[in-house]
């Protein structure tokens, strides 16, 4: 078969083969590389900017959720902007890095008794 397709590219006329098959190549890739971008690359960049403008208007009472899966209130974020104290359980209080919230819930809803 190798041999078949050997034959076949040595009697074809030169030049036109390899300027067809060069540019359908760069065709190819570039229409991957469109298809790609729309379909994986831009989505996860707007999810992450939306992502972001939420971590930056964290308050206290909002409630999230860290990448550890830690479910918390936030209680007060620290001057450096980069901490967030957050209260997981009454009383007890941690400090969880902003970058680290994966999901912002809700405001802390009152308890209804």
């Amino acid at each position: 078969m190798f041999q078949f397709l050997s034959a076949q590219t040595a009697s074809a006329p030169a030049g036109q083969p390899g300027a067809n098959g060069w540019i359908m190549q760069i065709l190819f890739l570039v229409a991957l590389f469109a298809v790609f971008y729309f379909l994986l690359i831009r989505p996860q960049q707007k999810r992450q900017k939306e992502l972001d403008a939420k971590r930056g208007g964290l308050k206290k009472g909002d409630r999230f959720i860290t990448a550890g899966g830690l479910y918390a209130t936030v209680s007060h974020i620290k001057d450096d902007g980069a901490i967030v104290v957050a209260e997981i359980a009454k009383g007890v209080e941690v400090e969880v890095a902003k970058a680290t919230i994966m999901t912002i819930l809700a405001e802390k809803s009152e308890d209804k008794k």
